[in-house]
């Protein structure tokens, strides 16, 4: 079985593996998650390449087009057409956006090689002026003085029903999109948490849902990218299950963007806002 083929686009690949336990071997059938390279292309430029589990693709390039900036809201996309390319040695997707004639010019004007990898949402960058560290400020909507209680328990628990590819392969992020009591109304997975972030912030503009009237949950740490694309959009607050890092919670104070991290049923942890 070749372990790129791609079996419709699943998300996974089916594999046969030799288990070792205990010195026991066992031949068995595995799940892996998959990993394709895809190109996001502007207006006929290709502007970057994300290595991107092959599913969710145009969410996934809406959300990537406002959550960087490319475009303020999803009426300056014109037109979306996704292109998979079952190659037997590489397969591959593009994903062809025509956008409104200002994005596009302000998108060349700021246009630089961004090398996107698993885990990394600046890679490519040309210099630290690039990076941009003072986010849009969250509107104080009052969602969070209204957040029930025991919301962020109930996403933490919530989560798993919502991980079918993880329970498969194990190798994926979660991004859930929560409501005010923390029940989990939608979840996108992906081998990248900003691709996973991607993918729920698309699904959010393309389904004109209020960004400001839920809370994004995450099964991952909590780095610059994520907050940076969360206040973008105007996101109130994110919670994690691991850590954060330090650039993170200074970009969510800034931002005036709650952030919660090592979420577990039984508590967390609240990076104050400043």
């Amino acid at each position: 079985m070749n372990p790129l083929e791609t079996e419709d686009q699943p998300g996974t690949i089916r594999l046969h593996v030799r288990r070792h336990d205990s010195g026991a071997v066992e031949t068995r059938a595995d799940y892996v998650c998959q990993e394709w390279p895809v190109a996001l292309v502007f207006n006929g430029i290709s502007h970057a390449v994300m290595m991107c589990t092959p599913c969710d693709l145009e969410a996934f390039a809406v959300g990537f087009a406002i959550s960087e900036g490319i475009v303020a809201r999803n009426a300056d996309i014109q037109d979306i057409e996704v292109i998979l390319h079952e190659d037997a040695d590489l397969p591959h997707a593009e994903v062809r956006l025509t956008v409104v004639q200002q994005a596009f010019a302000g998108l060349k004007q700021k246009r630089r090689a961004l090398a996107g990898r698993t885990g990394c949402g600046v890679c490519g960058v040309e210099s630290i002026d690039l990076l941009e560290l003072q986010p849009e400020r969250v509107p104080d909507t009052g969602f969070v003085e209204h957040l029930a209680p025991g919301a962020i328990a109930r996403a933490a628990h919530e989560l798993p029903e919502h991980q079918a590819l993880t329970k498969l392969t194990g190798g994926l992020h979660a991004a859930a999109w929560c409501d005010a009591q923390g029940a989990i109304l939608c979840a996108f997975e992906d081998v990248g948490r900003h691709n996973a972030l991607d993918k729920l912030i698309g699904q959010l503009a393309l389904g004109r849902i209020d960004p400001q009237q839920g809370f994004v949950f995450l099964s991952s740490r909590a780095s610059y990218e994520l907050v940076r694309k969360a206040a973008r959009v105007g996101i109130p607050m994110l919670a994690t299950i691991s850590a954060p890092s330090s650039l993170a919670i200074a970009i969510a104070q800034r931002a005036g963007l709650r952030l919660v991290s090592f979420c577990r049923e039984s508590g967390y942890i609240d990076y104050e806002v400043r």
